[in-house]
């Protein structure tokens, strides 16, 4: 029995697998033939995750409802009923650039996930549906215009010049790591996959990474309403040619229950050394409805006193709340680094 193996585990699976749930689910399968096993192979091969469930197909969520509904709830910190509210509209909203003389913010980044309706996730889903949804995506990408036309790059096969670009553009991704492999989410690598991106480099989509897409926009500095409305024009035009996974409750669909709702992470890099040094970053951060990382992604350190700053919340705000409390908290963190520099200096 999976609970027995997850015994010393902190994972929300540990946490939320009781005797009880997995009883009531062993003998439940999907149409595409998916069962707990499925759902719970990572977090059960690494006791060591956070959360330990990954989930295979969008009828999944409904056919093991009874784990992960819980899991959902408890990472999101939203009461059992929810319902996603979709908001693009920032017209009224206080969503601006928050360094407009450039001294602390160095980039800003917003991305969401999008996986296609009817088609399993990362985790599910097999090479000839792959192939499949990377042509469907890669004929919708072909059809945008204007600041969001660009260039397909498929990871298979791909020359070591474009590959040396890519990696200069910090633009490529790689195969995921031992929790998404232990999903399955890794199979077939790197067929099926790719990147595009716009002449301008301020628009990217990953293709049939962890996300069948991961529409990307950013920019250097601080402007935040520039870099959001470019993604909500890019995945409004994309929604018009591709129909993304959607559920009135969880919102946009994904494999992993921390990606749901907005499925958005919106985010900068910050040069905050005072406030590093004062070691009060975090706490800040915390009552700022904020995450810290290094500049490198989860678990890796700041340099130089710059840190990435993103949203925590997904599911159970909107997209344009996210974007108007990254401006507002920012703010906040350039106010008080201002005042721990005026210290110093005094």
């Amino acid at each position: 029995m999976h609970h027995k193996l997850l015994q010393g585990s902190s994972s929300l699976l540990a946490k939320h697998l009781t005797p009880e749930r997995e009883a009531e689910l062993a003998s439940v399968t999907t149409d595409r033939g998916f069962t707990i096993d499925h759902v719970v192979q990572s977090g059960v091969q690494n006791p060591d995750s956070s959360v330990g469930v990954y989930i295979p197909d969008e009828e999944s969520y409904r056919a093991f409802a009874p784990l992960i509904h819980p899991v959902v709830c408890d990472y999101h910190g939203i009461p059992e009923q929810v319902a996603h509210t979709r908001d693009f509209d920032v017209s009224n909203r206080q969503v601006r650039n928050p360094d407009p003389t450039g001294e602390y913010v160095i980039s800003t980044r917003i991305r969401v996930g999008r996986n296609l309706a009817g088609v399993p996730f990362a985790p599910g889903i097999n090479k000839e549906e792959r192939d499949e949804v990377e042509r469907r995506i890669v004929e919708a990408l072909e059809g945008l215009e204007g600041d969001l036309a660009g260039t397909y790059y498929p990871l298979k096969g791909m020359d070591e010049a474009t590959r040396e670009q890519l990696v200069n553009d910090h633009f490529l991704f790689k195969q995921g790591d031992r929790f998404l492999e232990s999903a399955g989410a890794n199979r077939d690598w790197p067929d099926g996959r790719g990147i595009f991106h716009s002449a301008d480099k301020k628009f990217l989509v990953w293709v049939n990474e962890e996300d069948q897409l991961r529409i990307i926009s950013m920019e250097q500095g601080g402007d935040i309403a520039s870099v959001f409305d470019r993604l909500v024009r890019a995945f409004t035009a994309l929604e018009e040619r591709l129909q993304f996974a959607y559920a009135d409750d969880y919102g946009f669909l994904s494999s992993c229950p921390t990606n749901l709702g907005t499925a958005m992470r919106a985010s900068v890099h910050i040069k905050v050394p005072n406030l590093e040094a004062a070691g009060t970053l975090k706490g800040l951060c915390d009552e700022l409805g904020l995450s810290v990382r290094g500049i490198h992604g989860e678990h890796s350190e700041s340099e130089g006193g710059v840190y990435d700053i993103s949203n925590k919340r997904r599911l159970g705000v909107s997209e344009a709340d996210i974007a108007e409390l990254l401006t507002i908290g920012v703010e906040r963190l350039i106010a008080e680094e201002k005042k721990l520099a005026a210290k110093v200096a005094a």
